[in-house]
């Protein structure tokens, strides 16, 4: 309920004073909430004048006034309002923040945090290493993410700092498993997971450690990983491939060969890329395409033809893969899905591998559209931003001018005839 009598509000919440309301707010919240200095309103208006003058007990005039806050407290204290000119903020609402203390605060939070990570490493076994002093530096301009908490903060650099000192102490030899590490420090097993604050502050230090650059793609983080004899999750993501026939006599390589010669598709994870020598013969062509149905087909047709899928968006085992292929000088052709997210991930392709586009031209998207259309086939809409498609300047229109989406299933039978064939 209101301290202030209804009417007295009403008059003080009136357009007249809106503006001397808003401006000492401002005021308040930045010295501390005190009623000191004063307030210059601009182009005052003639109701804005006339209730100022009644406020203030004095007649004023012209467009410009000045308003000493202490006069006004003073004045509100001894009106009707009965009240000082915070609380009369407050009753008008909403409540004042006090926001020089909240620097303080704040101020206060950011040094607890850091003295905290100091004492860390004064009693760690990182204490007087070269790069330390480096890494809390770079810790302490790059700040705490917003959503941190100062007691999580405080946790966090004192989990780095005990990972820290584990990974890098010199006459460690065991190898770990990140999960397992991470357990051990956090009680959680994602605790060091990619994209975690932990993980970023723990990578930062063994970049700095070995003199290395701080990697942004997940496999230089996994490399960096390495460098500490830390055993990342490289077996949960996985690539599908088909027909692969690498040289050499390794078991690896013949087992591959083995599926190959069986139609069997093969999953193979970013462990299986560090070990299986995939050496093909300089300029095979590797078939990429988009869905993992593409792949089922060929296998149950019996296609000759090696392939290599992407299952959506190519994950990092995805191009990992198509990497130590390109190396070895095979030649890539790329189809997907003729819609706007399926024209951007070709594109990423073709740019990256010098692809060749593989049944993915404007008179290929316009066949299936009508072939689709006359056999009855429900119409996907095409929605979203186009793209443009480098390899064709005229498939972008076709596709917006026709406005439907053809997944890879509307070319299956065309994609299996490529397959089977010769190179």
């Amino acid at each position: 309920m209101s301290a202030l009598p209804p009417a007295t509000r009403d008059w003080l919440a009136g357009p007249g004073l809106v503006r001397l309301w808003s401006a000492a707010r401002k005021r308040l919240e930045s010295n501390g909430v005190q009623s000191t200095g004063s307030l210059r309103l601009t182009t005052v208006s003639s109701q804005e004048r006339n209730d100022l003058s009644l406020l203030l007990g004095k007649p004023l005039t012209g467009t410009a006034a000045t308003v000493r806050l202490d006069v006004l407290d003073k004045r509100l204290r001894t009106s009707a309002a009965g009240l000082g000119l915070g609380q009369v903020l407050e009753e008008l609402g909403p409540p004042l923040v006090n926001r020089r203390a909240a620097r303080e605060e704040n101020a206060a939070e950011r040094q607890r945090v850091w003295a905290a990570l100091t004492s860390s490493l004064d009693a760690s076994p990182l204490a007087g290493l070269e790069w330390v002093e480096q890494w809390s530096d770079v810790l302490r301009r790059t700040g705490v993410p917003k959503a941190v908490t100062p007691e999580t903060a405080v946790r966090t650099l004192q989990q780095a700092v005990q990972v820290l000192g584990v990974l890098l102490d010199p006459h460690r030899t065991d190898a770990r498993g990140r999960g397992e590490l991470a357990a051990s420090v956090t009680g959680s097993a994602h605790g060091l997971d990619d994209g975690s604050w932990l993980a970023r502050l723990v990578q930062r230090g063994i970049a700095l450690a070995h003199g290395t650059d701080l990697p942004g793609d997940a496999a230089g983080r996994r490399a960096l990983w390495r460098l500490v004899t830390v055993t990342p999750d490289e077996v949960s993501s996985t690539v599908l491939t088909y027909g692969l026939q690498p040289l050499g006599e390794d078991w690896r390589a013949r087992s591959l060969r083995e599926r190959a010669d069986h139609h069997a598709e093969t999953h193979l994870t970013s462990r299986d890329l560090l070990d299986v020598p995939l050496q093909l013969p300089a300029g095979t062509v590797i078939h990429i395409c988009e869905n993992p149905r593409v792949v089922e087909a060929a296998a149950e047709s019996g296609c000759s033809q090696p392939l290599v899928c992407t299952s959506g968006s190519a994950a990092t085992v995805v191009l990992t893969l198509l990497d130590i292929l390109a190396s070895t000088d095979c030649r890539f052709a790329y189809h997907g899905d003729f819609d706007w997210p399926g024209i951007a991930l070709a594109n990423r392709i073709m740019r990256r591998y010098g692809a060749r586009p593989w049944r993915m031209g404007a008179d290929d998207y316009e066949h299936l559209a009508t072939r689709s259309q006359a056999e009855g086939i429900p119409q996907l809409p095409l929605v979203g931003q186009p793209v443009s498609a480098i390899w064709d300047a005229g498939l972008a229109p076709t596709m917006a001018a026709l406005g439907v989406a053809l997944h890879e299933e509307a070319t299956l039978d065309l994609l299996v005839d490529d397959l089977s064939g010769a190179p």
